[in-house]
């Protein structure tokens, strides 16, 4: 089973990157968050991967911290939940934040992600709420990147993101947008209305 991945990245696209390992290409399905973190074509990366073998199909899911593959694959044990799901679970939501989620029991920010509806969310609550727990009291921090960005994005930003889905923008991309229009300028991103948010996200969708 291959676990781990360094090599330079040959090409990406939002939601998947081919790793070029020693002149082998190695196509890694990606969460939004890691395709954020990847560096520019050509440069090298090193991915935690989780290989899943299935009769028609091997796949390779990759992930830039261990925290996102562990969580990963706590989603997948929930009835209901596969991988596409999970890694768009994970694409609008940073780990702390999640682990925090079901813990609480916040049923109204699961269901803010796409793709979770409210019965995928109780489901999450019932059978990961102590796994999560137990999953965090493990992590040293490193990972839990949610203290700014997680209070716009569990608010105008996800509102942002799932309009431009609904418009029809694959849920990778619209983070991507989202983030490059937080990052541009934070402090005026976290002031902006979700109207705002969406109008400038499509100009940068737009370049």
């Amino acid at each position: 089973m291959i676990a781990a991945l360094t090599g330079t990245i040959f090409h990406k696209l939002p939601g998947s990157v081919i790793v070029d390992v020693r002149g082998v290409g190695y196509e890694v399905q990606v969460s939004g968050r890691t395709y954020d973190r990847l560096p520019s074509t050509g440069e090298e990366t090193f991915l935690y991967i989780h290989t899943s073998v299935r009769e028609d199909a091997i796949t390779l899911y990759g992930f830039s911290e261990p925290e996102e593959k562990e969580l990963f694959l706590l989603l997948n044990t929930v009835s209901g939940v596969g991988p596409k799901l999970a890694l768009s679970i994970l694409s609008g939501i940073s780990a702390a934040e999640l682990c925090e989620a079901i813990s609480m029991k916040n049923l109204s920010r699961l269901v803010a992600l796409s793709g979770v509806g409210k019965k995928t969310a109780q489901r999450l609550c019932m059978e990961l709420g102590e796994k999560v727990g137990a999953l965090a009291g493990g992590w040293d921090g490193g990972d839990l990147e949610t203290a700014a960005p997680a209070a716009v994005e569990g608010h105008a930003m996800q509102d942002a993101a799932s309009a431009l889905v609904n418009l029809g923008y694959p849920q990778n991309m619209a983070w991507q947008a989202l983030r490059s229009v937080q990052q541009h300028d934070p402090e005026a991103a976290a002031a902006m209305k979700v109207e705002e948010l969406i109008r400038e996200a499509l100009q940068v969708l737009a370049r």
